[in-house]
């Protein structure tokens, strides 16, 4: 297995696959996953000629489980330790769900020449949590139910989120894809409990909003309007708005984990931005 190590010597676990002469893709997963999380995105573009990178963020998965820096400037100084390690050009950064937020931070800080383009999927951006500058977010109390949820029975809890909302098998009709479900648990349960409890708080509270207006690449934001995780009036029109060059594509009916129930759909608008 692959690994870099960071200034404060947590080794962060990466995939990267590809000819190392092809455009680079770095992947960025979601709470509480890992890089497999992104397994279909990861083959289909190794198929159409891209280098494909994609990492355990630190306390996640096959990374250290560390029970500090578990916040939005350590991811992004992790990611830019990656990049660093394998000097990656004109990459393009995707990110879903709090991995969007890791996007933002990383690309709004990146070293010129590193990044190309940057996608945020049903991304955490600007803000989640209700303030009175963000009236339309979710309560404080949302993200404490998570905290007592994982602290209290954590197995049991990364059952029910992806049976249920995450992933929208609670709609009626949905058609129940229990191997999706217990491959988020496995995910889930590879990491730390301290730096999952901890990223609940990167990524409800952390305020993107300069970090969004400091990119300067293209960028997509991609979102389902049927999201019940980050919900899309409070995260993806907001996103755009604050964007120098943003475009943003709605899927309707669509949830919050689209990458996994319609990689086909998401794959196609991914590469033609990619390749636009």
């Amino acid at each position: 297995m692959s690994f870099v190590k960071t200034q404060d010597r947590t080794e962060i676990f990466f995939k990267d696959w590809g000819a190392r002469d092809a455009q680079p893709i770095v992947f960025h997963h979601g709470w509480p996953l890992s890089a497999d999380d992104w397994d279909n995105q990861m083959m289909y573009f190794l198929g159409e000629g891209y280098r494909v990178i994609a990492h355990d963020r630190r306390g996640h998965g096959r990374s250290t489980q560390t029970w500090e820096g578990n916040e939005m400037d350590t991811y992004a100084a992790d990611v830019a330790a990656l990049a660093d390690h394998l000097d990656l050009k004109e990459a393009v950064h995707i990110g879903h769900s709090t991995g969007g937020g890791e996007v933002a931070r990383y690309v709004a800080r990146a070293r010129p020449g590193r990044v190309a383009k940057a996608v945020l999927i049903g991304a955490v951006p600007p803000i989640m949590v209700k303030t009175a500058a963000n009236p339309g977010g979710l309560p404080i109390e949302v993200f404490d139910g998570f905290r007592d949820a994982l602290v209290a029975n954590r197995a049991q809890f990364f059952l029910d989120v992806p049976s249920g909302p995450f992933y929208g098998f609670n709609r009626p009709g949905a058609k129940v894809d229990q191997g999706v479900i217990w491959n988020w648990w496995r995910q889930g349960m590879m990491g730390g409990a301290k730096a999952h409890y901890d990223c609940i708080k990167a990524f409800s509270e952390t305020d993107f909003t300069e970090d969004l207006r400091a990119i300067d690449v293209p960028t997509l934001v991609m979102h389902g309007d049927d999201d019940q995780i980050v919900p899309y009036a409070d995260s993806a029109p907001l996103s755009v708005e604050l964007l120098k060059h943003g475009t943003l594509k709605t899927y309707e009916g669509l949830g919050h984990g689209m990458c996994t129930i319609n990689p086909d759909v998401v794959n196609r608008d991914l590469l033609a931005f990619i390749n636009a």
